[in-house]
């Protein structure tokens, strides 16, 4: 997908404005599954989560290829919003994001107050994101998607990061959303010419990558039902499909409960908050631990923007059984 030297730009640019984030190897995970661990703390940014990297890259492209574009419309869930509109600050351009009803009322307020104008529409992801192409046509605004090279160029530069420091890796969890995470992963590994086995992680009530990876195709599902919602994907891109399907050794499916274990787990070994999205790797880890036992395991962190309401429903509220 890039050259070693394309990521290097991407990431020479990115460090303009971010710092690289730590990879440290946690103990108490390493005991929990069998092996050595190391966590990529993407949770670290300064929106909380990775997409600010693509945010910055994709916004630079775009001014640069199209300078009269003024401003920007996309959907989210969440993360993406929040980088669109910390890049958009950046870069002089307005935003505005459409999210689904009922989405997070943090995640809008904290794209609020980065400047984004938000949109309330539609049930799900999918429904925001038809609702944000209307508007793009309806406004003049530059439609922004959750998969793009431009976005996919930033993200990377985590994984560049995290293989450049520990290319003795022998395997690397990553959740996939719409796709952009593991592409990145998978586009520094090749550009480093390593060996790492690259795992995507989804939830087992929103399979559609799980299932596109099985099929060699995008496959969609009528819905996506799980509360991590970076990963609650229904109608997967066919660009990202093709790239996860020619560079990833296996797409694993969590439950909701397991991935709720792995955010407890992540603040009681590392006391650090996790959404679910980012503790899904974690959770795919824990289920694969019987193949582990003497490998290099790296798990993406990819966010820590959980909801305080969900954390204690889903997460602080477990049976005493589960937390133990």
């Amino acid at each position: 997908m890039f050259t070693l030297a394309e990521l290097r730009q991407a990431h020479a640019l990115v460090q303009q404005t971010l710092r690289p984030t730590p990879a440290f190897a946690w103990p108490l995970l390493a005991r929990r599954i069998g092996a050595e661990v190391v966590v990529k703390h993407e949770n670290h940014q300064p929106t909380g989560a990775f997409k600010v990297r693509g945010g910055l890259t994709y916004c630079d492209a775009l001014g640069r290829r199209e300078p009269a574009v003024k401003g920007v419309v996309s959907a989210t869930r969440g993360n993406h919003g929040q980088s669109l509109a910390f890049a958009g600050r950046r870069f002089g351009l307005s935003v505005t994001i459409v999210v689904p009803h009922g989405n997070s009322r943090e995640k809008n307020a904290a794209m609020q107050a980065l400047g984004a104008e938000i949109v309330e529409h539609g049930a799900d992801f999918q429904a925001a994101r038809e609702e944000a192409m209307r508007l793009a046509d309806a406004r003049g605004l530059q439609m922004v998607p959750s998969f793009h090279r431009d976005l996919v160029s930033g993200v990377s530069t985590y994984a560049l990061e995290l293989l450049t420091e520990r290319p003795d890796l022998d395997v690397l969890y990553v959740a996939i959303g719409q796709g952009s995470g593991i592409c990145g992963c998978i586009a520094a590994r090749d550009a480093l010419r390593l060996e790492t086995e690259i795992v995507g992680v989804q939830a087992t009530g929103a399979p559609a990558y799980a299932l596109s990876f099985a099929a060699g195709r995008a496959v969609a599902t009528p819905s996506a039902d799980t509360f991590a919602d970076g990963v609650a994907t229904r109608a997967p891109d066919d660009e990202a499909v093709a790239a996860i399907v020619k560079g990833a050794a296996r797409v694993v499916l969590v439950t909701d409960d397991a991935i709720a274990e792995a955010i407890r787990a992540y603040w009681t070994d590392t006391h650090n908050l996790a959404e679910g999205a980012g503790a899904a790797p974690l959770a795919a880890a824990a289920k694969e631990r019987g193949r582990l036992a003497g490998r290099k395991v790296g798990l993406v962190l990819s966010g820590g923007n959980i909801d305080l309401d969900l954390f204690q429903s889903r997460v602080a509220a477990a049976p005493k059984a589960a937390a133990a």
